[in-house]
């Protein structure tokens, strides 16, 4: 038996990243335009870096609280009472080491080996797989892409509901499509939890990136508090924070006990001293964001219509998240594409085959950047596609 024969079958069967190929293939290119990944060019703040070293300064390198710090939790109380209008106390709150990791404890939560977890697809590629490492299994239902755009059926939700199914998974905007729930679709995918007994995690992570109001429609504007929801949620996109791994997650309290617990014995916590940080960011960095979102908007507008004045695109600018999803007329292959792009172009693209069932004729562009990359990046593409 090879030392690779004598791993788990869940750790085999952990896909490589589609995206992460592209990445390692092309990282580091001089004049790269690198639209691949889901994250702005800014750095964080001065501000935030400035709470996380003088927490340093101060000493606050130990062990610390499982939930988060109680400011944390408190600040994130007031951020929800801004910008959601709803009012949760503390108790509501779980610091998590990325929002990546608040989706694995959700999941852990919820399943056992063999349950199921009904999401949308095309979908970002990871909560698939940490389905899949939790021995549960991941159940897709497609978003319908008519005439450019994006919508959903939620009677295909109910279809797919088995006895097995335990949660359903709900990324709203989406990546990488930009489809956003109405708050019709959240009452209809809130009705058929409730009435089948269903969990929901709520992946709201771009709920601010909305360009159509103030921000997008959340389950926090339909549900009650008895309603079964997880929000799952991170401090990277809203505050440029890619690289730190925080995240937090919303649940109700009774089940407090029982997330600490996964936090214990997954992290044994948050960063003390990147807390600190997440603290300036939730009561200081309202300004910064609406920043990053305006800045999102423009480089949004500029991408999709430079791309749709070919002819050869089929898009629409995006309702809400930071991506441009594109199918282009002669890339039948996007995995190929993206290759070839990056080595003529030196614009990296994600590969549709990245996002699953439904993704695997498009290209997905992150255009959270300076607009004036975003105005070069999209000549070298659109020159590109007159030359298929």
């Amino acid at each position: 038996m090879t030392l690779l024969e004598s791993l788990s079958a869940r750790a085999l069967a952990a896909p490589q990243s589609g995206i992460v190929e592209l990445v390692n293939y092309a990282r580091g290119r001089e004049g790269l335009i690198p639209l691949w990944a889901g994250e702005g060019d800014l750095p964080s703040p001065a501000f935030i870096n400035k709470a996380t070293k003088d927490s340093l300064d101060a000493g606050e390198t130990f062990y610390t609280w499982q939930r988060g710090l109680p400011e944390l939790r408190q600040a994130l109380s007031r951020y929800y009472q801004r910008h959601f209008s709803v009012s949760l106390p503390m108790e509501h709150f779980f610091a998590t080491s990325s929002g990546m990791h608040a989706i694995n404890l959700c999941v852990q939560a919820l399943t056992a080996p063999g349950d199921e977890i009904i999401y949308l697809t095309p979908s970002w590629p990871n909560i698939v797989a940490a389905i899949g490492v939790a021995s549960a299994k991941a159940v897709p239902v497609a978003v319908d892409f008519v005439d450019g755009g994006w919508s959903l059926d939620v009677g295909k939700i109910a279809a797919a509901i088995t006895p097995r199914t335990r949660a359903l998974f709900i990324n709203t905007p989406s990546n990488p499509t930009g489809w956003t729930a109405t708050h019709e679709d959240l009452e209809a995918i809130l009705a058929l939890a409730r009435q089948h007994g269903l969990w929901i995690i709520a992946d709201e992570i771009y709920a601010l990136y909305y360009y159509d109001g103030e921000r997008a429609p959340s389950f926090l504007d339909v549900a009650t508090p008895e309603d079964r929801i997880l929000y799952a949620n991170s401090f990277s996109k809203n505050w440029s924070m890619t690289g730190w791994r925080v995240g937090w997650i919303v649940a109700p309290p009774a089940i407090g006990q029982v997330l600490e617990n996964l936090i214990q014995y997954s992290s044994s916590g948050l960063t003390p001293f990147m807390q600190r940080g997440a603290i300036a960011a939730l009561d200081h960095g309202d300004d910064f964001l609406r920043s990053n979102i305006e800045r999102a908007r423009t480089s949004r507008d500029l991408l999709c219509d430079a791309l749709i004045a070919t002819n050869r695109v089929q898009t629409r600018k995006p309702d809400g998240a930071i991506y441009a999803f594109l199918k282009v007329d002669g890339i039948d292959d996007p995995r190929a594409g993206a290759f070839d792009i990056v080595d003529k172009t030196l614009v990296g693209l994600a590969p549709g085959t990245a996002f699953g069932p439904g993704g695997g004729a498009f290209l997905r562009a992150c255009f959270l950047r300076d607009p004036k990359q975003i105005e070069e990046a999209a000549g070298r593409l659109a020159a590109y596609i007159a030359r298929l």
